[in-house]
């Protein structure tokens, strides 16, 4: 397939004429194409496709048709309809009223096209780059992040279902990439009496002898498949099946494989406390989506997938707007931002595996807005996205993050009547601590911890065994204190954050991050974000970036037609949260 870069053709005048008049107030397709077409051009994705073969369609069009099918939150068989009998869609994509559209397997080649060249955020980013260019969104000002659950495409399994499901799912491919070999390797016709049905169809057996003999069966068969696939007669490329390498992932995270006593080889299944099993983010759930992850959340959630963190607009102060000026000066600027009805964008979608804390993504969010020319002056989230080398990074970078630090979780400071750290006096150029009883700590290490840096603090047993109020400062079995500190610029910046989180000021202030929710119960209504479209991490990326860029779509056409930001039949509990948050 080739590339012809020719960008949206030009809407018929027949499709003008019924388009306007079939809408006379228009409809978003109809806005988006007169005042996004030239987002939605073929030159980005020109390194995706090739110079020669067969012209294909323009992945312009393609990118707009999947926004819209974003936006209306529609399948690939519906989008594909839309294109030949909606009105507004043929003028957002200039076909002909007559045009029979095109086949819906497109939308999902295309898809893979994308993510097969890194290209799942070119739309977004060219979206996002003419909103700047038309001065919707800017440097500076008020940005806040949050981040959701996202439920992946595939069942939930049990590690018995996964153990025999990872096999099926190897012989599935082997019978069809090798058919013949795999009747000279197996027992066909005994590997499709037990693996025909999905294992998740039929019940499993009740009780527990038999659901370990079933197990015992299911790893023998992985282990006698795997030794089948890497014998030395087996064609090498047989190792390379993706469904292949998970089925041997699932058999070492799931038995272990002994010789007896008897010389005879056992294969058992794993037993956390005796032979331990892999990590969470390490530990496969399925052989359909390797990326998906199990997680939980509080007490309450507990899910198969991923997680999506959204990033967004929320002032849109000008950026004349110097920090130094007084806060009269800094009201009006918001005042004027206000009554030129900005509409609040998306200017970031992260999506991460479920088990990566939030903590981690916060470098790469602001890495990216930054890479946008997007940095915001200051940023809201929530406090599993802070740390002291974070704030004190974004700091030097000119961003202030607003969000509330944790607070000092030792024994002494839950329980409100210990010494906690802030009892202490730390003299970093004596490099000296004194307790609030007057003793000065004996010793002062800097160490690395959990990779990084830190200082131990440690006061002699002498000092601490003798002191009247021991009990209120320690209860090590050591009989000493000891301290750990972070080093000096962050230790100030952490304590600075404590002490101005607790001011009712900072709490008047941080309230603007919860508006982000309305946000994700947006993305949710739409786009249906919550739950994976599609398997595997780099797919569930390209859902997001579209996702988002619906929302910004929505968003707009709110902006230009000054309409509430909601959708029809709504109650108005739910109009309320939307149009507190646009």
């Amino acid at each position: 397939m080739s590339l012809r870069p020719m960008g949206l053709p030009p809407v018929p005048e027949q499709t003008v004429r019924v388009a306007r008049a079939a809408f006379p107030q228009e409809s978003l397709a109809i806005r988006v194409r007169d005042r996004l077409g030239e987002v939605f051009t073929d030159e980005p994705f020109a390194e995706a496709f090739g110079v020669r073969g067969a012209p294909g369609l323009s992945p312009g069009m393609l990118s707009l048709v999947t926004v819209l099918q974003f936006a209306e939150n529609l399948t690939d068989r519906q989008a594909a309809a839309m294109a030949i009998r909606a009105i507004d869609w043929k003028y957002a994509l200039g076909l002909e009223l007559t045009d029979t559209g095109f086949d819906h397997s497109v939308l999902p080649r295309f898809r893979a096209r994308l993510v097969g060249n890194g290209m799942e955020r070119v739309v977004f980013d060219r979206l996002l780059e003419h909103c700047v260019d038309a001065g919707l969104v800017a440097a500076g000002g008020k940005q806040r992040t949050d981040s959701t659950h996202v439920v992946s495409a595939v069942r939930d399994l049990n590690r018995l279902e996964l153990a025999g499901e990872s096999v099926r799912a190897a012989l599935e491919a082997l019978s069809a990439a090798a058919p013949d070999w795999l009747a000279r390797a197996v027992d066909v016709p005994e590997f499709a009496h037990r693996y025909g049905p999905r294992v998740d169809s039929w019940k499993l057996p009740g009780s527990k002898v038999k659901r370990d003999q079933l197990s015992q069966v299911y790893g023998q068969d992985a282990l006698r498949l795997c030794r089948a696939v890497w014998s030395p007669d087996a064609p090498a490329w047989l190792r390379e099946i993706g469904a292949v390498d998970i089925m041997r992932q699932v058999l070492v995270q799931t038995y272990t494989v002994r010789t007896s006593s008897r010389g005879k080889e056992v294969v058992s299944k794993r037993e956390a406390d005796e032979d331990g099993v892999p990590p969470g983010h390490l530990r496969l759930a399925s052989p359909y989506d390797p990326d998906a992850r199990w997680s939980a959340k509080g007490d309450d959630l507990f899910w198969l997938g991923y997680k999506v963190h959204l990033t967004e607009s929320c002032d849109n102060t000008p950026p004349e707007a110097e920090a130094e000026a007084e806060a009269e000066a800094e009201a009006e600027a918001e005042a004027e931002a206000e009554a030129r009805g900005l509409p609040k964008l998306i200017t970031d979608v992260t999506t991460t595996l479920s088990t990566v804390p939030d903590v981690k993504a916060t470098a790469p969010i602001q890495q990216q807005l930054a890479d946008r020319g997007l940095p915001p002056a200051e940023h809201y989230l929530d406090s599993g996205y802070p740390s002291a080398e974070l704030i004190e990074a974004a700091r030097s970078r000119g961003t202030v993050m607003v969000t509330p630090v944790l607070l000092d979780r030792s024994a002494q400071a839950k329980s409100h009547t210990g010494y906690d750290k802030s009892a202490f006096r730390i003299d970093w150029k004596a490099r000296q601590v004194r307790c609030p009883q007057g003793n000065t700590s004996t010793g002062w290490h800097p160490v690395r911890q959990r990779e990084r840096d830190a200082i131990v603090v440690e006061f002699a047993k002498t000092d601490c065994q003798a002191c009247p109020v021991r009990p209120e400062c320690t209860s090590a079995r050591r009989g000493n204190r000891m301290l750990t500190l972070y080093p000096e610029h962050l230790h100030t910046a952490l304590a600075a954050a404590r002490t101005e989180q607790k001011t009712k000021t900072w709490k008047d202030k941080y309230a603007l991050r919860a508006g982000v929710e309305g946000t994700i119960n947006q993305a949710l209504d739409i786009t249906g974000i919550r739950r994976a479209r599609y398997r595997g991490l780099p797919k569930v990326r390209l859902q997001h970036a579209f996702s988002a860029t619906a929302i910004n779509v929505v968003r707009l056409d709110a902006h230009w037609t000054e309409h509430p930001l909601d959708r029809s039949r709504t109650s108005n509990l739910t109009r309320l949260s939307y149009r507190l948050t646009a």
